[in-house]
This record gives C-alpha cells, sequence and structure tokens, in this order.
C-alpha cells in the first residue's frame, strides 16, 4: 500500500491505457468510468477479485509548468481519502505509470445521488445524515471540500452515501476559469447551482474558504432532493445564472415550493439556517445540521453512523503544535514552545511574509496576507490568536487582507482564546491546533 505519490520519472511518458492492461502489477483493467482530455476513470479488479476505481492523470498532456502542483494535489485526494469515514470514499493504494499518477479508490456502483432527486421514497433522512458525517470528518480534518453536488456523492452496494472528489476541489482556491484535472472546464450552471455568496465572490479574491461553505451547498442539495429543483430557480442559460445569483446573495428562495413537497415542512427548519447568504448567520457545523435533520420513514433501514470527529493528532513529543492540515507544506508541524523560545517573547507572528516566527508557503496565488495572524501565549497553556500583526511604522494594529478564522469564527484584534483541536484558516491555508 503506498504512503503518497513520489514521482521517478522526470518527464512523463506516453501511455494509452486499454481494457485487459495490468496497472502497478496489481490491477487489471475491466473499464473505462470516465474520461476527459487529462485523465480517465477506469474499474480494474485485483488478483484477489476485488473491484476498484482507479484514476489515472495523464499528465504527458498537462504542461511542464504545472505539472507539479497538480501532482501535489492529487497526492492530496489520495491523503484525504485516507481520513478514516465510513462517509468517505476511501483511497486504497496509489503509484506512477511511467511517471502518470494514478490513485485507486473503492469501487461505488450504485451511481451517485441524482436518481434520489424529487423522489418522495427517497431515503433522504438517511442520506443526509451519511453526507453531514462525511462533511464533519472532512472539517474535523481541516479540510473543506468546496464542491458538494449530486456528482459528487456515491451510494456504495450497501446503501451507504459517501463523498467523492474533495482532495483536489478542497486543497485550493477553486475559480470557474480553472480548468480540472480531467482538462474539462467546470460546467458552470452546474457548480454554481451549489455555491454559497460567498464563494462566487472568491472568484474576486474577497473571501476566505470555511466549512459553512459546504453546509450551504448541503441545503441547495437537500432542497433539490425534496423539490426536485433547485432553491433559487431555474438555471439554463447565462440570464438565468444571473438571475439565480441574484436571489442566492438576497437569501431569496422558493420556500412554497419546498413546503408543497412530500415531507418538506419536516425540512424547512434545516434548509432555512443553510440557505443563509451571510455565512456568520448560517449554521456553522455539520454536527450543528445534524441534529436538525428530520426522523421519518424507515430511519432503521440500515444502521445510520455518524462518524464522531477523529480525535486530534498526537505529535509524538508533548508540547503545543500547529499542524497544517492543508496546503503546499500539509504535513508539517511547527513547535510553538521552540518558536517562542527562539523569539525570546510570548508573541509569535505567523504570515506569508519571512519576517515572521512562522511562515506560510503556499502557491503563487495565496490569500495569505503578508502579517497575517498573532500567536500570544497568556499563561501556560493558554495560547489566543489574534487576526493580524502590530505595524511598527504605522504604530497601529494592521489586519489581515481575508480574515483569520478558528473553526468558523472570526477572529478579531481582540482574539479567540485557542483549544486543542481547533482548525484555524488563514487564506487557502488550514492549520490544527494541537496540545499534549
Amino acid at each position: 500500500m503506498s504512503d503518497g505519490l513520489v514521482n521517478t520519472y522526470a518527464v512523463p511518458e506516453r501511455y494509452d491505457c486499454q481494457v485487459g492492461d495490468l496497472i502497478g502489477g496489481r490491477y487489471v483493467v475491466e473499464s473505462v468510468l470516465g474520461q476527459g482530455s487529462f485523465g480517465c476513470v477506469y474499474k480494474v479488479k485485483d488478483a484477489q477479485g476485488r473491484l476498484w476505481a482507479l484514476k489515472l492523470l495523464r499528465l504527458w498532456e498537462v504542461p511542464a509548468t504545472i505539472r507539479q502542483p497538480l501532482i501535489e494535489r492529487f497526492d492530496m485526494e489520495y491523503r484525504t481519502g485516507r481520513i478514516s469515514s465510513r462517509n468517505l470514499v476511501h483511497s486504497a493504494d496509489s503509484g506512477f505509470l511511467k511517471g502518470n499518477p494514478y490513485i485507486v479508490m473503492e469501487f461505488c456502483d450504485g451511481g451517485d445521488i441524482s436518481k434520489f432527486m424529487g423522489r418522495a421514497d427517497a431515503p433522504l433522512p438517511l442520506l443526509a445524515t451519511d453526507i453531514l458525517s462525511g462533511l464533519a470528518a472532512l472539517h474535523s480534518n481541516g479540510k473543506v471540500h468546496r464542491d458538494l453536488k449530486p456528482e459528487n456523492v456515491l451510494i456504495k452496494h450497501d446503501g451507504t452515501a459517501v463523498l467523492t472528489d474533495f482532495g483536489i476541489s478542497g486543497d485550493r482556491n477553486k475559480r470557474m476559469t480553472e480548468r480540472n484535472i480531467f482538462g474539462k472546464p467546470y460546467q458552470i450552471f452546474g457548480t454554481y447551482a451549489y455555491m454559497p455568496p460567498e464563494q462566487v465572490n472568491r472568484a474576486r479574491g474577497n473571501s476566505t474558504v470555511l466549512p459553512t461553505t459546504d453546509l450551504f451547498s448541503f441545503g441547495v442539495l437537500v432542497y433539490q432532493m425534496v423539490t426536485g429543483k433547485l432553491p433559487f430557480g431555474p438555471l439554463e442559460d447565462e440570464n438565468d445564472l444571473v438571475r439565480y445569483q441574484k436571489r442566492g446573495q438576497a437569501g431569496e428562495w422558493n420556500r412554497s415550493l419546498l413546503l408543497a413537497s412530500p415531507h418538506g415542512a419536516e425540512w424547512e427548519a434545516l434548509i432555512s439556517r443553510c440557505l443563509v447568504p451571510d455565512l456568520r448567520m448560517r449554521i456553522q457545523t455539520a454536527d450543528e445540521a445534524l441534529s436538525l435533520v428530520p426522523r421519518y420513514g424507515n430511519m432503521n433501514a440500515r444502521p445510520a453512523v455518524h462518524d464522531s470527529a477523529p480525535a486530534p493528532h498526537r505529535p509524538s513529543r508533548s508540547g503545543t503544535y500547529l499542524h497544517i492540515m492543508h496546503g503546499l507544506e500539509h504535513g508539517v508541524k511547527y513547535n510553538l514552545d521552540e518558536k517562542l523560545a527562539e523569539a525570546g517573547r510570548s508573541l509569535l507572528t505567523v504570515g506569508r511574509d519571512e519576517t515572521n516566527n512562522i511562515q506560510l508557503k503556499d502557491y503563487n496565488d495565496s490569500y495569505v496576507s503578508r502579517r497575517h495572524f498573532t500567536l500570544e501565549r497568556q499563561s501556560p497553556g493558554v495560547w489566543v490568536l489574534r487576526d493580524g500583526q502590530w505595524d511598527t511604522a504605522e504604530r497601529r494594529w494592521m489586519p489581515s487582507t481575508n480574515g483569520s478564522f478558528v473553526n468558523s469564527e472570526e477572529a478579531r484584534s481582540n482574539g479567540i482564546e485557542l483549544k486543542n483541536g481547533d482548525i484555524i484558516t488563514a487564506g487557502d491555508i488550514k492549520l490544527r491546533f494541537e496540545t499534549t
């Protein structure tokens, strides 16, 4: 089993995969599940007869300048699939085929949840519970899906709903002009249908992505499953898109259609909390949303297990750490106690500029400020995070450009006290505060 993607080829070679080919010495290609310009997903079988989905990136068709970032994103997808959750598609293996990366994932033979849209007999409480449990697992590990839609929720053989396509969409900013790893431009209407207002605005560079992004998308998804329609109106052409976005920004969704649908009234409280345009007023956590899922029908058709949030990773040594969960240096841990000793004071500065005590490195299109936030140890075991830093030249406190967030709460200059396992968001980077 692979621990991640390490490329041994300086230049990827062309490889046209065919049915019957043996990949990685273990997987025989049975059929093509989906394909695009830059990649393909295959159904494969291993030596024990088990079926898997194998995603291959045809790196030889990708411009050399973006190959390494794509490999890093692909690796992030693999690693995200290693999170322990029954509601995330599990990554089983990874490797390279003549310099082209592939990921082996569990095969879900039930298709996606599009088939349940508008069906009164759909096991919606179970499906909603599964989706929220998957989101809870992602969020507790410092990840945001950012592309929750019917095609990205698959059904396993036992009826369990699982999230997929979370590695690449959840690692970095997802602009509408960006091409996905399969080389196809994102279907703009389908993508915008589930995006909250702050994510639409993010294309203009003025918002930080938080777990509340996924919860808005979840509200759209559940509304569509109950009614068979999108909450902010039809979305078939550019004119519809403009109207759809305006209604989304105003919070003007079709409540009467929901109430006229079977069981619609039972979902109103949850959907109302999700489709709030102001992320600060929106429902904040997947656990909170789970408490509002209505119970009706045969809720015992199968176990509706909610994956409890994984316990924060414990470093091998005692102390206080910042653990980068998402970003260019994912996996790196900074020992805050050692950093304080080096600094000779009770404050640590964190940001993109190299003058910081902790420099956050990200891609060129980073949303991390030069001086993003400040950490202060007020007493043994008590740490506070303050957005921004003191500017000596200006003789005043300077906030960051896009804000600092602890879980989903925006930090101000007066600070937020940190607790073990808290997720800190700075631009596209997510860090976990860990104490032992």
